[in-house]
């Protein structure tokens, strides 16, 4: 199966929100990082492994980037390798996030207040993460209902197979024989071997 993920994975950068496009970000915790334990009584999602998601409102195309860490340092050379500096990114009130509009490293930033209660901006309906948060219910579905476990070593295939369904979807206009064609075409020049040291 992680053979058939590493079809589905498209290594390329994402090229999102071209043309002042809106492109939603967000991250989620999921599992636990290797060789880490949670303090008792501690809070928090550092012993949790993390992945951040983009979505495209235009292409309703999703791309998903595990990470080791969630510092600013690391999240905005990656954003900038996959959306277009001319974007639109909608993010919530995360720290990372902050001073990224207004030409500093994208045209425009708009962003709600998730810790408050306030997941749609009261003066404009267009700002919200609510794609990238569907993306994710269907991810965490999937991952604790059929997968139910999965190392950090994989972590990366499983995104990719989840990437892979919501970019091919219905709602894309792809049908299910169309989607596996789509499959089956990306196992050219690939050489799917089960072992692949330090992935």
């Amino acid at each position: 199966t992680h053979r058939i993920r590493e079809c589905m994975r498209d290594g390329a950068l994402a090229g999102f929100g071209g043309n002042g496009g809106i492109v939603e970000v967000d991250e989620t915790f999921i599992g636990k990082e290797p060789n880490m334990t949670k303090a008792k009584n501690a809070r928090g999602y550092a012993h949790k492994m993390k992945m951040v998601t983009l979505v495209d409102r235009t292409t309703k195309r999703a791309k998903s980037i595990i990470v080791d860490d969630l510092k600013k340092s690391t999240l905005i050379p990656m954003l900038q390798e996959n959306i277009a500096k001319e974007s639109y990114v909608m993010t919530d009130e995360a720290g990372q996030y902050n001073n990224i509009g207004a030409g500093r490293v994208f045209d425009a930033h708009g962003w709600t207040h998730h810790g408050a209660g306030q997941y749609v901006d009261y003066s404009d309906s267009e700002i919200h993460t609510n794609s990238v948060e569907g993306f994710y219910s269907i991810f965490k579905r999937g991952m604790k209902g059929v997968y139910q476990h999965c190392g950090k070593q994989h972590l990366h295939r499983y995104a990719a197979e989840f990437d892979f369904r919501y970019n091919n979807r219905a709602g894309n206009g792809v049908d299910d024989a169309e989607r596996s064609a789509i499959a089956l075409k990306a196992v050219v020049g690939k050489r799917l071997t089960y072992h692949q040291p330090n992935q």
